[in-house]
């Protein structure tokens, strides 16, 4: 059997994600056409600069998401500080001011969990460098319903807990490095 189109990729990172986020994703080839989500940790009610940076650093726009906007193609969203980003089912993207999820908002298993729901088996969760348990849970929702799983190597990562907590949770479909993760992320987005 055929496994499902990628249609959404969403990726989690905390300390050292920037420079683990730039491995990742500069630069893309222009005929990228995979939706990026991105949660990064944030320090709340500072103005993250993390839209500006990666559009510096990969020479195409990012942006942070506006309540109710669709999912396009293509295009790479970055969370804002101080709410967590969901997608809904219609594929847009919500904003929620609940508490704090693993000491953080935005939370990475708020968005992965919801892009589960919202893409089930169409999804790919891909998880960075991190010193907390954050993401663990939405990968693990990611790769029940069906999504691909990608954990960064935690020999690998600056900080290893957010790795190391993904592979105490559940399996996942690949631990790689940054460069095997990039590879990967190549490769779904020829197929897109």
């Amino acid at each position: 059997m055929k496994p499902p189109r990628i249609e959404l990729v969403v990726i989690g990172a905390s300390a050292g994600g920037v420079a683990a986020l730039l491995a990742l994703l500069a630069p893309l080839p222009a005929g990228f056409a995979l939706p990026l989500a991105i949660v990064l940790h944030l320090l709340p009610r500072h103005e993250s600069q993390l839209a500006s940076v990666l559009t510096h650093h990969l020479g195409r726009p990012v942006h942070e998401p506006r309540d109710k906007e669709v999912v396009q193609p293509g295009a790479i969203y970055v969370a804002g500080a101080d709410y967590h980003l969901l997608i809904e089912s219609d594929r847009s993207f919500a904003f929620s001011s609940e508490p704090p999820v693993s000491f953080s908002r935005p939370s990475i298993d708020v968005l992965m969990q919801s892009a589960a729901d919202a893409y089930g088996p169409a999804v790919a969760g891909v998880l960075l460098t991190g010193a907390n348990l954050d993401g663990a849970d939405g990968m693990a929702a990611i790769r029940a319903r069906g999504g691909l799983t990608l954990v960064q190597d935690p020999g690998e990562a600056e900080v290893a807990t957010m790795p190391r907590a993904a592979l105490a949770r559940f399996t996942p479909d690949q631990v790689l490095p940054l460069k095997g993760l990039r590879d990967t992320l190549l490769r779904l987005g020829a197929a897109a």
